[in-house]
């Protein structure tokens, strides 16, 4: 046993008795916000499988669609995600989700009925504001629920909501997209969710907080806590790097299946969504779980997982752009699909455990600032941005262009600064135990 080990015994014996539940309640708990995670991110996929008949409609651009499946909801959910991280250290997290989630659910209803592209912006907006009220009180609640040898492996379970919440989202949008028009499909799939609200208010219980102090530190001290760590800091914006290309690719890939493969309606998003969905769901479980057991020999293993997220899908997102069979492509981006979820499971576990339990809700909100300001704010934008201009002159085929240069770029950025952290791990759990 590693020295960072033996100092992780005492969060770990904590831990075991933090919830004071059954397993099988705990697996419940995690279930339902599993759920919540599969409803956050159909809300998010939608916009981007109708792109095109929004565009028409509304009469917008690439680069203004690129602000609205990125930016302005990206900006909203990274800020707010901060002061709703430190709510939930102090009042009852599964109070701040359920809410939350039936916020988003309406907002996303509302999406419908909009007019113009601010309307259109504000309703985005509504939907990240609602949305930051899930991910930091949700990983720190099942932080109470799973020791930390169990932890990764409980996040990786929640964070297939994201793959299957897309391809819900896909199938769905595309679906309802042919039987009643880009409007009603907004309104069909934001609406469910602000029943699973009730069922997360009423159902779920809240554990008490183990760490008896009077109140959670403030932000800047957690995040001047977290910020002296160089294996968080490093690992913080290598997610940013890896999210900016992964954003971007869900954003765009349906437009580029469409405008450039002519895969359109229901077919399209069967297969993309089953592609992403079915791939992504893997790699989230897979990553969670070798992390817990790699890391048991060596913790620096937290983060070398992640490291596949960043380059090693290359050359199966290049068969992907560079294919002329819609078919073939998404066979071939399978297996990149699974390497490049491979991030985010371990990378909430580690900050999760470096962070004291006052501290956890924050924690989540500070990394999830970071990802969302570099990754969803500024990569679905860029593609738009680089299709509208470097790779104009390409015309459809601008996207594939686009898109390839992104996900490399950051991708390749992205894998120097997981090593550099998972340098600094060891020594930083030890300080943080001290």
């Amino acid at each position: 046993m590693s020295e960072s080990q033996e100092a992780g015994v005492a969060d770990v014996a904590d831990d075991e008795s933090a919830a004071g539940f059954s397993p099988a309640y705990s697996n419940y708990v995690l279930g339902v916000l599993f759920v919540a995670y599969v409803f956050n991110f159909i809300d998010r996929t939608i916009p981007s499988m109708l792109v095109e008949p929004i565009k028409a409609d509304l009469g917008i651009s690439d680069t203004q669609m690129g602000l609205l499946t990125g930016t302005m909801f990206a900006l909203f959910y990274a800020v707010m995600g901060i002061p709703i991280a430190r709510l939930a250290d102090s009042w009852v997290r599964k109070n701040i989700i359920a809410i939350g989630l039936g916020l988003w659910s309406l907002m996303t209803a509302a999406s419908g009925l909009v007019q113009n592209f601010a309307q259109m912006a504000g309703a985005r907006i509504g939907v990240g504001v609602g949305e930051a009220a899930l991910s930091p009180p949700a990983h720190s609640l099942i932080a109470s629920y799973f020791p930390l040898s169990r932890r990764a492996t409980a996040l990786g379970i929640y964070a297939t909501g994201i793959h299957i919440g897309i391809l819900f989202g896909a199938v769905a949008g595309d679906f309802l997209r042919e039987v009643w028009g880009w409007r009603m499909a907004f309104i069909a799939v934001g609406l469910p969710g602000a029943l699973l609200a009730l069922v997360v208010w009423f159902t779920v219980k809240e554990p008490p907080m183990v760490t008896k102090t009077a109140a959670p530190p403030p932000v800047t001290e957690v995040f001047r806590f977290l910020w002296r760590m160089k294996s968080f800091r490093h690992a913080s914006i290598a997610s940013g790097l890896t999210a900016f290309g992964g954003y971007s690719f869900a954003s765009w890939a349906p437009t580029y299946l469409e405008r450039v493969l002519g895969l359109v309606g229901t077919e399209r998003g069967l297969k993309y969504g089953i592609a992403l969905g079915v791939g992504g769901a893997i790699g989230s479980i897979l990553s969670g779980w070798l992390s817990d057991r790699w890391g048991k020999q060596d913790v620096r293993w937290w983060l070398w997982v992640p490291t596949f997220a960043t380059i090693a899908p290359l050359p199966f997102t290049w068969m992907f752009f560079f294919h002329d069979s819609a078919n073939a492509a998404l066979l071939w981006v399978v297996p990149g699909l699974i390497l490049g979820a491979m991030y985010q499971a371990p990378v909430f576990a580690t900050a999760q455990s470096l962070a004291p339990e006052r501290m956890r809700s924050v924690a989540s909100g500070v990394l999830l600032l970071i990802i969302n300001l570099i990754g969803y704010a500024c990569g679905p934008p860029t593609v738009g941005l680089l299709n509208d201009t470097v790779f104009a002159s390409y015309g459809d085929d601008a996207i594939r262009y686009s898109m390839f240069t992104v996900m490399a770029v950051s991708g390749a950025w992205a894998f120097l600064h997981f090593m550099w952290g998972a340098r600094s791990l060891e020594a930083d759990l030890r300080a943080k135990n001290a």
